[in-house]
């Protein structure tokens, strides 16, 4: 056969690859509705334009390709960090309130398209589409959250020693921010970052994971409506996706002030060491080996529904799933049963993420899959007992059946390693200093909760003989976050702080100003040099 087609032949094969793309399915209407077409430029510097590879984002659910886009490569990214910076000149002098009311606009935008994104969140990640929309609700609470900062980004005035001096702090804003967000939280990780970095005056260029770039596109999408109607340089939301070069670009550039990264430990850890020898500053969101610890006075019927929904939601693939369940030997076989049974009742809600009966959605690929497969298999070859799940579902997708295993050590290989992928490690103690110390011997510290009545429990867990994470939780899931609190771990977490609380000022820097306004010039601690 003539391996050369003639233009008809090209036309009909495009024709027919463009018919299997889901985004001409009438069923997924929403995606044109948040201006995705079948081929997507990947690229936006103030107007949309890319070099690389093209490139299908597929959906978890079945494996189709929803649509296409076309890559960014180095030569992109050089022109998004420059206009990038250019867009900040002009954004660090716009009075903060000013820029609150801007980010308070793409709030209020994201609300018109909140289940349409939420949705796409759901077709492109996998996550069910309650989960879906509360990812970009998040967004929407951070625009909130960060309108009202505009009005109250603080410093410090001190007393200072010297008569007729000032001595204060003065925050200003870093320059570019570059934001390399995970698949598992495609929009909301991001909106975190752009909001503050935004209200506290910063420009930012993001990086999506290859494998989650229309959301990518369709979120800067309704950023770039709020800033051209603001007359504001749309520049100063730049997105480039693409592959591991581009991030290479960005992390290794001296031009970028910040780097937030989000993913693995392991990539976090080349990621910190790249950036610290250029002496740039980090925000680094990485693994999470998470552990809810049930003592024998906690309340079995807030225990079980807690620890299904924060090991089993998003199909084990938050950083924040529990994937350790550390049980008093007084109530163990008792909260063994009663999770087995909460199991098996969502076993036939386990689909499509679209449908809203689906509880459990896919993993988002077949390499998610094969690790799961992986780690089953060494907990049994490690002497575990799989007491639900523990099957790959022979359909179209990514599916796994969420699994439960005991009779393994807790300090057991694959017990101490993060697998992302719903799989809960049962584990057995006697005493709480005994659990707080299984709780606390992985490697990550993100996130952790502790079931109990006692008052004294409750302030020994919280306190520095307690957890060593930095979400210490009691009585709740260690998954689901609000955003009113900074949000992050310790150790190979790696101690970066995102959201609420004062973690605006990882988009700062701070200098500290003294202020003559007397005819004299006396030195501090009373130096005399005459």
């Amino acid at each position: 056969m003539n391996r050369f087609l003639n233009k008809g032949m090209v036309a009909t094969l495009q024709c027919r690859m463009a018919s299997q793309l889901l985004i001409n399915d009438s069923k997924y209407g929403f995606l044109k509705e948040l201006g995705l077409k079948e081929n997507n430029a990947g690229v936006f510097h103030g107007k949309w334009a890319a070099s690389g590879q093209v490139v299908q984002s597929f959906a978890p659910a079945n494996n189709s390709p929803i649509a296409n886009v076309q890559n960014g490569n180095v030569k992109d990214y050089e022109i998004a960090i420059t206009e990038a910076r250019k867009a900040y000149n002009d954004w660090c002098e716009v009075p903060a309130p000013r820029r609150g009311e801007i980010v308070r606009q793409i709030g209020d935008k994201l609300r018109t398209q909140l289940q349409n994104l939420g949705k796409l969140v759901s077709l492109e990640m996998g996550k069910i589409s309650a989960e879906g929309v509360g990812e970009v609700q998040e967004y929407v609470d951070i625009c909130d959250y960060a309108t009202g900062l505009s009005r109250s980004l603080e410093g410090k005035i001190f007393p200072s020693e010297r008569p007729g001096h000032a001595l204060l702090e003065q925050w200003n804003p870093l320059g570019v921010v570059g934001v390399i967000s995970a698949f598992n939280f495609p929009c909301a990780v991001y909106g975190w970052n752009n909001a503050l970095a935004l209200v506290t005056g910063n420009s930012v260029v993001w990086k999506p994971a290859p494998s989650t770039p229309l959301t990518a596109i369709a979120v800067t999408k309704l950023v770039e409506e709020v800033l051209v109607a603001n007359n504001v340089n749309p520049a100063l939301c730049s997105l480039v996706c693409g592959e591991g070069d581009v991030g290479q670009a960005l992390v290794k550039d001296k031009r970028v002030n910040l780097v937030s990264f989000t993913g693995s430990s392991e990539i976090g850890k080349i990621v910190g060491q790249q950036v610290q020898a250029r002496f740039g500053k980090l925000l680094l969101e990485l693994g999470g080996n998470n552990a809810i610890i049930v003592n024998e006075d906690a309340d079995l019927n807030m225990v079980v529904p807690a620890t299904v929904f924060a090991a089993v939601g998003t199909a084990g693939q938050r950083c924040t799933t529990t994937r350790r369940l550390i049980v008093h030997e007084k109530v163990y076989d008792q909260v063994l049963e009663r999770l087995k049974k909460a199991y098996a009742q969502f076993e036939s809600r386990i689909g499509c993420p679209l449908d809203s009966n689906t509880i459990i959605g896919p993993l988002h690929n077949q390499q998610a899959v094969g690790k799961y497969k992986a780690s089953v298999a060494e907990a049994i070859a490690s002497g575990g007992k799989v007491e639900y799940g523990g099957k790959v579902l022979e359909r179209d997708g990514n599916f796994v059946l969420p699994t439960i295993v005991t009779g393994l050590k807790h300090d057991s290989p694959v017990v101490l390693r993060e697998t992302f992928a719903p799989i809960l490690y049962v584990l057995k103690f006697s005493n709480l200093d005994e659990a707080i110390a299984i709780n606390n011997e992985v490697d990550q510290g993100l996130s952790s909760s502790l079931f109990t009545t006692n008052i004294q429990n409750v302030f020994k867990w919280m306190g520095p003989k307690g957890s060593d994470c930095g979400i210490v939780n009691v009585n709740i899931p260690t998954s689901g976050a609000e955003i009113g609190g900074a949000f992050g771990g310790e150790k190979e977490t790696g101690g970066g702080r995102e959201s609420g609380s004062d973690s605006w000022r990882q988009y700062m820097r701070r200098s500290t100003c003294t202020i003559n306004y007397s005819k004299e010039l006396p030195l501090a601690q009373g130096i005399k040099f005459e």
